[in-house]
This record gives structure tokens, sequence and C-alpha cells, in this order.
């Protein structure tokens, strides 16, 4: 079995200079009077940015944050091919892995074509691939039974690895639901409760956040999932141009964050300095959706066998009704939140976590879940779960 090293995160100073120069070339668009959001970023806004990257931003001072996290690179094959940002993590790592129980041993991965994971060069890796590459990541750390916890992407191969791994996904947690009207049919009790119920604060505002995604909010997503090669060009050849990309969701998936400069850059360095590059990142939205296999659709309703875990934020990119949630599975956990968007993990690390402790903890829905490691018995100084 390839061993498991210790990885340090080491951008050469011939890249950061090459990036100083390209910042100090850019060509700025023009931008109509009082365009504000609706055409998209700000001109100021990346031009005070652009500035600050060039001119003030700390790499350095950032790549030595990054590698205080215990980093570690290790070759995983997956079958037919060769071996997010884990940037979100940051928040969270030290308040799962804390004295206070539950107790957590966390594994973030960066996924392939993401951060400093290697590149994938065959087309067709889509959710399956990715959901085998972690499987087979925590079997080789010696996890064989596990819990998975995931938005965005990471709710998708969390959700993909129920549906393949059941035995070995011991529970889930997402706070990216996706998920579908119950009908008659398919869950009559849901169906009915759906029909009968009235809608909280959250779930009114639902269809104007969802409307808003669907006409406003979603075009990335059509480009990325269709001509990702082309956009990759531009991502991959102008930093400025990879900022507003980025800086444009940032902004407009949040509730109101307050995002730092350093904040931003640091997420947007990331993928400058990433080992497959810009463009690759994009790829996943075309292989999910042309997979005949497994696409991403199918996440998106009933898994059975792996208890589920929902945390409801108000600012997701799509809300739903929990009667709408609870047709994705077996819902043991289940919470709504009066703020908060779609980084919930960047946004809101201790209400996120205090979910994970409340489903995992003593009384939880999902308490117990892991054979031998409730979170609460301490082995060499931590709990395990």
């Amino acid at each position: 079995m390839a061993s498991i090293e210790p990885f340090t995160v080491s951008v050469p100073d011939s890249s950061l200079e090459r990036l100083s120069q390209k910042l100090s070339l850019a060509n700025f668009p023009n931008e109509l009077e009082e365009a504000e959001w609706n055409y998209g970023a700000p001109l100021a806004d990346i031009k005070r940015l652009t500035r600050y990257w060039q001119e003030k931003y700390d790499w350095r001072k950032a790549e030595a944050q990054i590698n205080e996290l215990p980093n570690f690179t290790t070759p995983i094959g997956v079958d037919g091919f060769g071996p997010g940002s884990f940037i979100e993590v940051q928040k969270i790592l030290p308040l799962l892995t804390s004295t206070t129980t539950p107790s957590f041993h966390v594994v973030a991965p960066s996924h392939p074509n993401f951060g400093f994971s290697s590149s994938v060069t065959k087309p067709g890796f889509g959710l399956p691939q990715y959901a085998e590459t972690c499987h087979k990541l925590m079997v080789k750390l010696g996890y064989t039974q596990y819990v998975t916890q995931g938005g965005d992407w990471g709710c998708m191969i969390t959700r993909t690895m129920s549906l393949l791994y059941p035995n070995n996904v011991r529970a889930a947690h997402i706070n990216m639901i996706l998920a579908h009207e119950p009908t008659f049919f398919s869950n009559p009790l849901l169906y009915l409760q759906h029909k009968l119920s009235s809608y909280n604060a959250r779930e009114k505002g639902a269809a104007d956040r969802n409307k808003w995604f669907a006409k406003e909010g979603s075009g990335y997503r059509q480009e990325q999932a269709t001509k990702p090669q082309t956009l990759g060009y531009s991502l991959s050849d102008s930093p400025v141009g990879l900022l507003a990309w980025i800086y444009e969701k940032l902004h407009d998936w949040t509730d109101n964050y307050p995002w730092t400069e350093d904040e931003i850059l640091t997420w947007v360095s990331i993928y400058w300095h990433s080992t497959a590059g810009p463009a690759a990142s994009l790829r996943i939205y075309y292989e999910s959706a042309k997979d005949e296999q497994l696409k991403w659709g199918r996440t998106e309703h009933y898994i059975p066998r792996v208890p589920l875990g929902l945390s409801h934020f108000p600012l997701e990119l799509t809300v739903v009704p929990k009667t709408w949630a609870r047709t994705m599975g077996p819902v043991v956990f289940e919470s709504e939140k009066d703020h908060g968007g779609h980084f919930a993990a960047h946004e809101c690390p201790d209400e996120l976590v205090g979910d994970l402790r409340k489903m995992f903890g003593k009384g939880g829905g999902a308490a117990g879940v892991v054979e031998g490691k409730s979170g609460y018995g301490v082995e060499q100084g931590r709990a395990k779960l």
C-alpha cells in the first residue's frame, strides 16, 4: 500500500512573481452607471481587490496558516483512473476536534482537480469516482465505518457515498438540501403533510430565493456543465477574471457575511495556485451532468439505510420546505436557522458544529452509529467518532 506522507503547501516564488506581473497588466472593462451588483461583480470592488492582491495581500502568511493544518497526501486508485476547497474546514476543524464532546476525527479531502490535489487526465470522472476516492481514502486511513458531512459538491458526494457504500457510511449530514415535492404515490404521508401544513418564515421565503437563483444566479452552472474548457482559458490566464468569477459567488451566496480582503483572496489564490489549475475545478459540473451511471439528480431523491441529518439555512442557493427535505432519506436530525447561506461552515461554524454534536451526541438521532466510537471515549487524548 502506498504511504501517506505529510504535505506542505509551498508555491514557488516564480509563480507569485508572475501573478504580480499579470495583476499589474490587468485590463478592466467599463461599467454602466449605477450598475451595482445587477450586472455582476462591481468594477470598483474588483479594482480594489486587484490592487490589494498585488500590493498588500500576503500569500506566504495564508500559506503558513494552511500549513498549520495537518496536511497529508497519498495516491488513491480509482477504477479506470489514476489518482472543494478544503479551506472551508479551517474554522470547524478546531471545534470538531476539541475536548468538547462528542469529539471527532476529521478527514477533510482536497478532491481531485481542486486545491493541491492532482489533476484528472481522462474524461468521465464524475460523482461515483469522487465518492470512490473519498471512500477508499477513509478505508486506507483505517476507517471502515465513518460518518460524512457536506455542503455544495460535498453534499452530492456525501449523498453518492451513502448510495454506493451504505455499509460503511453510518450516517450523513448535509447543509445544502436539494429535494423535490412529495407526491401522493411516492410518499403519501409527506404529501398530505405538505398539503395541509402551513409554511414558516424560512419556507415562505423559499420561493423568492429559488426564483432568484434560477433566473439570476445559475448561469455559471450552465456554462460549466456544457463548455467548461472554453471558460477555463479565461480563468487560467487572468487572475482578475478568476477573482471576479469567484467573488461574485462569495457575495451572492452568503447572508451578508463580512468578507475581508484577505479571506476573499485566500480562497481565490488557492484556485489560482492549485495543482491542476482553475479550469480543472469546472469539469465536475460537466462530468456529473453527462454521467449516465449516476447523474447529480439522483442525489436529490430517497437514499435508504443511511440515517440523514439536515441543517436548513435561509439563504442557501435553493431552499425547500421540511416536507420536501424528508423525501431524501431516513431523517434522524433536522434544524432550521434564521440566518446563513451557502458557505455554512465558514459563515456559521459554531451553529453547524452544534448541529453535528446534537445529531451524533448522546440522545441524538445518530448517536453510536459507528461501532465502538461514541465520541466520548478518550483515546490518546482525543475522543473518537
